[in-house]
């Protein structure tokens, strides 16, 4: 059953404690990692065998395999995809940055370039579900960047196929490549490059600890989105909320693992009861009722405020990856409300409108970073690279000023640098 605090009258160590997985994955990880440096495309098939039971002829999914997976996809569900992926690109079209030029000074010109990276690689996760709404989330910002080619990642089935949903989302996005390999192994194999899989500069795309602590080991080497902990909702909600719904948009990220976290915060202990025995007649018509129940037992948590602003400062201290506001008027909240990956507002906005539609990212900083991170955007896919020009007359301008700051460095070759071109050398 869920906990139910009152603020204040516990200490917060408890109200803000979660249960942390225990696994130990760092050596494992890194042997993973310097197997498929060394071995390539080998050390994949053999942890596919391993790991996935699969044996396969190839990694590379094939055009003919896309096909049939947009074949065996219901044309409903097909035109869902397309609707959602139209929602996500109008959404981060709207992130794209320009470059930009500064002449205003006679001789010297000054700017800044937007530059995509040449290559992304995507990594989807398999296992205990298929999530196609990741392919869109992730690929669709990569490709309004101008990234020339994404890479996709996903494990195998035991019968060397990928879900067809994945491929079909694969194919609405417009992704370049997919390789069928999964786990650690995959994120090496996208920052060192194996004879089927191309080395990438960036990885993006959530996954289990070891694609996490993988991400972690390779940072560097190439660039990634971020270290994604376990999903998260936090709700804040009055006192005339209906319980039925707080409930179920708890549960919504609760069924996604069995470490995830689910908090209402409320100013009205009515609402924490009947909400905690709405969870409990939920639960059980669940098909991932095993999960969700772990999830709510082991990280879910009820808080009772004074009030509603109290509840938003307890929000801010959590800084969830999703933040529902189930009040009536949302926006007179909004600016208060500073830590947050995604934030949805009002009574009518569950969470998962967001995980699959509405159009705003759904990859979020998790495990309280949304204290110093973003959403997944555009941003991710691009690189910023600035430039300078001055003729000589607007070097000799200020050409004694670079030379003084240099040498309160100690820093005599910068200084006779600038100062050489303006002596008649």
């Amino acid at each position: 059953m869920i906990k139910v605090f009152e603020y204040g009258k516990v200490a917060n160590e408890d109200i803000f404690a979660r249960v942390e997985p225990e696994i130990d994955v760092e050596a494992v990880v890194a042997e993973i990692i310097e197997n498929v440096k060394a071995n390539g495309d080998k050390a994949l098939y053999e942890y596919c065998e391993r790991f996935d039971k699969a044996i396969l002829s190839s990694l590379l999914v094939t055009k003919e395999e896309i096909d049939e997976a947009v074949a065996l996809v219901e044309p409903e569900f097909l035109e869902i995809l397309k609707r959602a992926a139209a929602n996500i690109r109008k959404f981060h079209e709207k992130q794209v940055r320009n470059s930009f030029i500064i002449n205003d000074e006679d001789g010297i010109v000054i700017g800044q370039k937007i530059i995509p990276v040449d290559r992304a690689g995507l990594y989807v996760p398999g296992g205990t579900a298929a999530y196609p709404s990741t392919v869109l989330m992730d690929s669709i910002p990569a490709k309004i960047a101008g990234v020339k080619e994404v890479v996709m990642v996903t494990p195998p089935t035991k019968e060397g196929k990928v879900n067809p949903v994945i491929l079909a989302a694969a194919y609405v996005a417009g992704v370049d490549k997919i390789v069928k390999v999964g786990g650690a192994q995959a994120i090496a194999a996208l920052a060192y490059g194996t004879e089927s899989v191309p080395r990438v500069d960036k990885i993006v795309g959530p996954g289990n600890a070891f694609v996490a602590e993988a991400k972690k080991q390779v940072f560097g080497k190439v660039s990634i989105d971020m270290i994604a902990g376990p999903s998260e909702i936090l709700i804040v909600a009055d006192g005339a909320t209906n319980p039925a719904h707080a409930a179920a948009d708890l549960l919504s990220q609760a069924e996604h693992d069995r470490l995830a976290s689910a908090v209402l915060v409320t100013d009205s202990i009515e609402l924490a009861n009947a909400v905690s025995a709405e969870l409990e007649k939920q639960i059980p018509h669940l098909e991932r009722a095993d999960i969700a129940r772990a999830s709510i037992d082991n990280n879910g948590k009820i808080i009772v405020a004074d009030d509603l602003m109290k509840a938003i400062d307890i929000a801010n201290e959590i800084a969830p990856e999703h933040l529902e506001l189930l009040v009536d008027n949302p926006f007179d909240y909004l600016d208060a409300i500073r830590h947050a990956g995604s934030i949805f507002m009002g009574r009518n906005c569950p969470e998962a409108l967001g995980d699959y539609f509405a159009g705003p990212n759904h990859t979020l900083p998790t495990s309280g970073t949304a204290k110093f991170s973003s959403p997944l955007s555009v941003d991710d896919f691009v690189k910023k690279t600035q430039y300078t020009y001055y003729t000589k007359k607007a070097l000799e301008r200020v050409a004694e000023d670079v030379a003084y700051f240099a040498t309160k460095e100690g820093l005599t070759a910068h200084a006779h640098s600038a100062t050489i071109r303006t002596k008649g050398n």
